[in-house]
């Protein structure tokens, strides 16, 4: 006489807030008893008699319910069997890890197959139980396996975070050339290749950088950041490379350098043309080699960091000038990201401008419909000197001053409202910041830097002027940081006037 086929035996769930388990396992008799004892435990409880069962049951409770909440509720714990036909418990486990990462997995195994429940743990079961079941035993690794997976949909949940910060989709604008740039990131990421960036300060390069480092395989290791300007020579390569106890005064122990802390990840070397030709040549090493030595040090250390560049100065020109390494220029340009200032892309001012907008209301608890006609044409004619880290910070400004339900001409600054900087733009004809023409001037040939040195010192000078000679809301308005902008000062004399 044949014997019939069992039918799946799931129990009633409840729409509440408890967590629930799947028991799988060939014998109905143990599945639905098991079942009943975690019901009264408080558990929600469903079974599955085969392995393929299971996998229905996990993935229908992953689609939205037309129940009372309209919600997903996925299986906290899987707890099954190891010997079965077909599908064993072992390529179950397998299965649930690809496709159900959240779900944490109990393996039931007899006292004669303890080695394949341990061999279940090494590939990711949280634990494993042998028959016949004891409660006490069943109630404590029920306990571990929440436990864990709590931490795991809490490291899901974080993942879905920095997939938003740092994906593409927050990379904002449609000008061809952000296509390609988006493009490469997309081709650059899964690589071990040095990329180099260039573009004026407030481009995005950071953000660039990061997205680079969150699509890669070394997403889950340190992503490093240093900004080379912004720290002094003298320490800048202690900063690098570490240091050990009495290298150098006030050394009073060893430091661990950034690149050892982006070991196995991303390190984001910054305005790397501040760099000095020593540090320059280290640099080259280490990229050459991947390893170093701290300072003070004679101990060397191997590093496997993948190298991010970014320059806010052309290093072609440099290198001509002799102020940038050749060979480290050439071994850095391997993927190279030119990222263009906004001003040359403005249609993609009130993409950007609503992204901030609804970035900077949410963080401020604020509700705005958007910006007015007369705001949004404001901030097409502005040239932007400080580009979309200076976009991001006036429409901060004027969410924080918004006293109605939209961003209207009076919420922005006095030069936006103007279409002018308070400075004239490198490059940008004369007339539109007021100057007058020269070009009918007579040329005195000179070296380009040179020639550069004058408009350079004005700019300085008329920044200065209008920020009342206050450095750091100078070098925030011109983008770049402060320990570049006082070089720039004592380079032009102009740190001697503000004495």
């Amino acid at each position: 006489m044949a014997t019939a086929t069992p039918q799946r035996s799931r129990l009633k769930l409840s729409t509440g807030e408890r967590s629930r388990v799947l028991i799988v396992d060939d014998d109905p008799i143990v599945a639905d008893s098991l079942a009943e004892f975690l019901v009264a435990e408080g558990y929600d409880a469903a079974t599955a008699f085969n392995a393929h069962e299971a996998l229905e049951v996990l993935a229908d409770a992953e689609r939205p319910d037309a129940g009372v909440d309209a919600l997903p509720r996925p299986f906290n714990v899987v707890i099954t069997d190891v010997n079965m036909p077909g599908m064993d418990g072992i390529e179950l486990l397998r299965k649930i890890n690809e496709k159900h990462s959240s779900t944490v997995v109990l393996v039931l195994t007899a006292y004669g197959s303890i080695e394949s429940a341990v061999d279940a743990v090494k590939l990711g079961a949280a634990d494993y139980l042998t028959k016949p079941l004891v409660d006490s035993e069943l109630r404590i690794s029920l306990e571990k396996a929440l436990r864990q997976q709590a931490l795991l949909a809490e490291n899901h949940s974080l993942r879905s975070q920095l997939d938003t910060r740092f994906g593409l989709d927050n990379i904002v604008g449609q000008d061809h050339r952000m296509l390609k740039i988006y493009d490469l990131i997309e081709a650059v990421a899964p690589s071990k290749t040095t990329v180099l960036m260039t573009g004026e300060s407030g481009t995005g390069k950071s953000l660039i950088a990061r997205a680079i480092h969150h699509r890669s395989a070394r997403r889950d290791k340190p992503f490093v950041e240093i900004s080379c300007g912004s720290i002094p020579e003298t320490l800048l390569e202690s900063e690098l490379f570490g240091h050990v106890k009495g290298a150098f005064t006030g050394a009073h122990a060893d430091k661990v350098g950034r690149f050892l802390a982006a070991d196995g990840g991303t390190i984001f070397l910054d305005e790397i043309n501040s760099a000095s030709p020593g540090m320059q040549l280290k640099l080259l090493r280490v990229l050459q080699e991947r390893r170093f030595e701290p300072v003070g040090s004679t101990r060397t250390i191997e590093v496997d960091a993948r190298v991010i560049l970014a320059s806010n100065q052309p290093l072609e020109a440099m290198v001509a000038n002799g102020e940038f390494r050749q060979d480290l220029y050439y071994r850095i340009n391997v993927v190279r990201i030119d990222l263009p200032p906004l001003r040359d892309r403005t249609p993609d001012i009130p993409l950007l401008a609503d992204h901030f907008l609804h970035e900077h209301a949410s963080e401020q608890g604020k509700q705005l419909a958007g910006f007015s006609e007369e705001a949004m044409d404001a901030l097409r004619r502005y040239p932007f000197p400080g580009n979309v880290r200076e976009l991001s910070n006036v429409v901060e400004r004027a969410v924080v001053l918004s006293r109605k339900g939209m961003l209207t001409i009076e919420d922005l600054p006095p030069n936006v409202l103007a279409g002018e900087s308070p400075y004239q733009m490198p490059g940008e004809p004369a007339e539109r910041s007021g100057a007058g023409d020269d070009a009918d001037q007579p040329w005195t040939p000179m070296p380009l830097a040179e020639a550069m040195l004058e408009p350079e010192k004005r700019i300085l000078l008329k920044a200065l002027r209008a920020n009342d000679w206050n450095r750091q809301a100078t070098a925030d308005q011109l983008g770049v940081n402060r320990t570049t902008l006082y070089k720039k000062m004592k380079l032009h004399g102009l740190d001697r006037m503000s004495e």
